[in-house]
C-alpha cells in the first residue's frame, strides 16, 4: 500500500519540479525533462525524477512504520 501512495507523491514531485525547470527552457541535465502530450494537454515530465521521487517517498514511508 505504501508503494501506491509513494507513486502519487513521486508524481506530484515530478510534475512540480519538471514544470519549474522545463518552463525555463532547460532539459535539467541528467533529469531528462521533456515535453509530453497527455490528450489535449502538454506537460513537462521526467522518468528518472519520477523513479527517484517515488523511491524516496517509499523509503520514508517504510521508515515511519
Amino acid at each position: 500500500m505504501e508503494f501506491i501512495k509513494a507513486a502519487g507523491l513521486g508524481g506530484i514531485l515530478t510534475g512540480v519540479v519538471s514544470l519549474v525547470i522545463g518552463s525555463q527552457g532547460s532539459r535539467g541535465g541528467q533529469l531528462a525533462i521533456h515535453l509530453m502530450q497527455a490528450g489535449d494537454y502538454e506537460i513537462y515530465w521526467s522518468w528518472p525524477l519520477f523513479l527517484a521521487g517515488t523511491g524516496l517517498a517509499w523509503g520514508l514511508m517504510i521508515m515511519q512504520r
